[in-house]
């Protein structure tokens, strides 16, 4: 799931001007889990824009704002017959420019796209993961030390971990020291001891 904040109000009236009549674009994906493209985020949002004397044409909450087909489905649905001359996106930075590819109006990004996170509870969120593109997690006993060690290396622990805390951070533990322990309940240690994992291939392409 991607992780997004909403930016604040002053940024977000930075990019609209007094002639613009806005479109708040919200996303029912990850952003309504996150709280920050739902329909209530959206609503908030109105309500934000409207006192700040900005004229809202309308909103909607795309099921997925990241599918260009649903996007420009929906999106010139809704707009038709409005004086619409900007959209506000409650979207992750994957929905703003899906969104871009179907319409010429002004867009306007509302939120920051944080990470790939897992859900711990509501609200409470982990960057376990960095898209890299080269998945170890099978090599890594499912944990990536590239997102989970603050000095993101691949084959082993730097000298610096204090009891299973991590160096740079000692409230984190050590991505490598649950590594280990993970590897060594399953038998797997050998088997990693005896294998390097080779720098990224930045050129390696979809």
């Amino acid at each position: 799931m991607i992780i997004t904040s909403r930016k604040e109000i002053g940024e977000i009236l930075s990019q609209i001007n007094e002639k613009d009549k806005v479109f708040v674009v919200g996303c029912g994906g990850c952003a309504t889990k996150c709280d920050t493209g739902s329909q209530k985020a959206v609503d908030d949002m109105t309500d934000e824009l409207e006192k700040n004397n900005i004229t809202v044409e309308g909103s909607i909450v795309l099921d997925n704002a990241c599918d260009v087909r649903l996007a420009k489905r929906d999106i010139t649905k809704s707009i038709k017959d409005k004086n619409v001359t900007a959209i506000l996106t409650l979207t992750c930075g994957a929905g703003v420019q899906a969104i871009e590819k179907v319409t010429d109006l002004k867009i306007i990004s509302g939120l920051d796209s944080l990470f790939v996170g897992t859900t711990e509870r509501i609200g409470v969120y982990k960057n376990f993961c960095s898209n890299c593109g080269e998945c170890i997690l099978g090599r890594t006993a499912g944990i990536c030390p590239k997102t989970r060690c603050q000095k993101g290396l691949l084959n082993g622990p730097c000298g610096g971990f204090v009891n299973g805390k991590c160096e740079v951070d000692q409230t984190l533990d050590c991505a490598w020291v649950l590594i280990y322990e993970k590897l060594k309940k399953n038998n797997k240690l050998g088997e990693f001891k005896n294998s390097f994992l080779p720098p990224r291939k930045y050129n390696k392409k979809i």
